[in-house]
């Protein structure tokens, strides 16, 4: 697997994991099939395991930690902290105290069953809370020795431009794919210029961009992106229509459409290092091989062009969902 440079000298494989969807959101898992899928990703050498203490409200940081338990010297480890939940999985709000960070990074470490987390991020800003002094307790996490680097998820430009000014972020977490691109207006250039690197969630479009769904009754009724816009009936179809665009590129290509919409995400730059989820060993191994499919400028220039701006139809959040974004 090839390796990127994110910022601050962190190296990560170019495609990484993301772990959410074992513990929840997108219908019921398996515990030991997720395990599998974590000791396969690292035999792939897909290294960049991304969790956070709010999915499965704290299990899924300790499914992950159950599964490299034995092999941590070869995983780069990413949780987060922020969005607050309740024990029966209540959403509580955000929290940036500088309290809460010295509280929320040791319970991930006890979870994690880890002495320290590589990359440690804010999953979303608090409003109420200036970032540098979330930030400036973070930091103090990298001199006590319980973190290696810093990042930020959803931040918005003033704000990481603030973080970075009080110590250096080695990474920002947006949603980021063919059919969210909305990073490339200023998200994308800022982190350029102050060599920040940068790691898309979501970049097969919760797994619309795969082909897998036809209609909207494909979703389950415990899966959260049923209340998603781009899923619901009235723009259902015509999303569906642009993911006929890239089932036209993999078939030209020989390979999947994820693959594809994965390797359009790796294209658009070596600082760049997409965390597809799964909770299933085949779509693992189909991801990690999407690192080996190279585009042509024909193929990513019929991409860019089906999904210019707005041609997706709906948000990528339900509005509340919208409104802890960017900021």
């Amino acid at each position: 697997m090839e390796q990127r440079q994110l910022g601050q000298g962190l190296t990560v494989s170019a495609v990484g994991l993301g772990c959410m969807g074992m513990s929840e959101f997108y219908g019921a898992g398996d515990d030991a099939e997720s395990m599998n899928v974590i000791h396969r990703a690292l035999d792939l050498g897909v290294t960049f395991l991304d969790t956070a203490d709010m999915y499965g409200v704290g299990r899924n940081e300790e499914l992950v930690g159950r599964a490299i338990r034995n092999r941590r010297d070869s995983v780069v480890l990413a949780t987060k902290f922020g969005n607050v939940r309740g024990p029966n999985g209540e959403r509580l709000g955000i929290n940036g105290r500088p309290d809460y960070v010295r509280k929320a990074c040791d319970d991930s470490l006890r979870r994690l069953g880890v002495e320290i987390i590589d990359l440690y991020y804010q999953h979303r800003v608090d409003p109420n809370v200036p970032i540098e002094d979330t930030v400036g307790e973070m930091s103090r996490l990298i001199e006590r020795g319980k973190v290696r680097f810093l990042g930020l998820s959803e931040a918005g430009p003033a704000t990481i431009q603030r973080a970075h000014a009080t110590h250096p972020i080695a990474a920002l977490q947006t949603e980021y794919s063919l059919w969210s691109r909305e990073p490339e207006d200023e998200i994308l250039p800022l982190l350029r210029e102050l060599g920040i690197g940068f790691v898309p969630y979501s970049p097969l479009g919760r797994g619309f961009l795969t082909g897998r769904f036809s209609k909207p009754d494909d979703l389950g009724d415990d899966d959260f992106r049923k209340s998603n816009p781009r899923f619901s009936p009235e723009n259902f179809d015509a999303n569906r229509k642009l993911v006929a665009v890239v089932e036209s590129v993999a078939a030209r290509r020989s390979a999947k459409a994820g693959q594809v919409a994965l390797a359009w995400v790796l294209a658009q730059g070596t600082d760049i290092a997409p965390i597809p989820g799964t909770k299933r060993v085949r779509y693992l191994e189909e991801n990690a091989d999407a690192a080996n499919l190279e585009l042509t400028r024909d193929d990513l220039e019929e991409l860019d062009q089906a999904f210019r701006p707005g041609a997706v139809k709906g948000t990528r959040y339900p509005e509340a969902g919208m409104k802890a974004v960017n900021l």
